[in-house]
């Protein structure tokens, strides 16, 4: 199979890119700014089957275009897609500059849904695009102060999901999104510094990875909750 994961370089990214790896037929491709983390990855993976794509996916249209090229000459095909990166200010609403909403909406809104669109003409009957959200965006769930334009750009990602669904209905591609609970992740520590999460970042970077493969088997156009405790 032939995988794109965002925010792959650390936390539940890199996890999930460590657990696909390890079938030999697929082939990751995993997305992210830090290029020292991301050779690292592919170091650790001794298939040789992760291949690291340092590229800031807010970086505009010409990014997104030079990654759709070469997966177009070295794939042809995607069958899975992982939005997974994420970007977190934990500030009062009233505190939040123009410039934190701005790059709030950029990565965890925006970004993956410019990413949708340039690879979906890639895209093939089968394929699955997983979005990562947040309970903070999943409608009914506790919220928390300081995480106002974060949830509220997470949950515009779960609407999209839906819609999409729709959308491509006919051509065969499924959409989800996982909406997480608390993870041990370096987000989360800076969401609510000293809390301890009772999952980590391996456990769920499994889940997430059989859900890819096998999720569109029986959800598509879902927000699904995946949270043992919120935080």
């Amino acid at each position: 199979m032939n995988i794109v994961i965002t925010g792959a370089s650390s936390g539940i990214g890199r996890e999930v890119a460590l657990r696909l790896a390890g079938e030999a037929r697929n082939r990751i491709y995993a997305v992210a700014r830090n290029a020292e983390s991301l050779r690292s990855l592919a170091d650790e993976c001794r298939g040789g089957n992760i291949l690291p794509v340092a590229l800031d996916i807010t970086g505009g249209s010409s990014s997104l275009r030079e990654l759709k090229n070469r997966l177009s000459e070295e794939t042809g095909s995607i069958d899975i897609l992982l939005n997974n990166a994420g970007y977190l200010v934990n500030k009062p609403f009233e505190e939040h500059s123009e410039e934190d909403i701005a790059s709030l909406v950029s990565v965890n809104f925006t970004s993956a849904a410019m990413l949708t669109a340039g690879l979906l003409p890639l895209m093939i009957k089968g394929s699955h695009v997983v979005n990562i959200g947040s309970m903070g965006g999943y409608q009914g769930s506790l919220k928390f102060s300081g995480l106002s334009f974060y949830s509220a750009a997470k949950g515009a990602l779960a609407i999209l999901t839906e819609c999409l669904a729709t959308e491509y209905a006919d051509r065969g591609i499924s959409f989800n999104c996982l909406c997480l609970g608390a993870v041990q992740t370096e987000m989360l520590g800076r969401a609510f510094p000293g809390y301890k999460a009772p999952v980590t970042p391996s456990d769920m970077g499994a889940f997430i990875a059989d859900f890819a493969v096998n999720g569109n088997k029986y959800f598509n156009g879902k927000i699904l909750p995946v949270a043992v405790s919120v935080p």
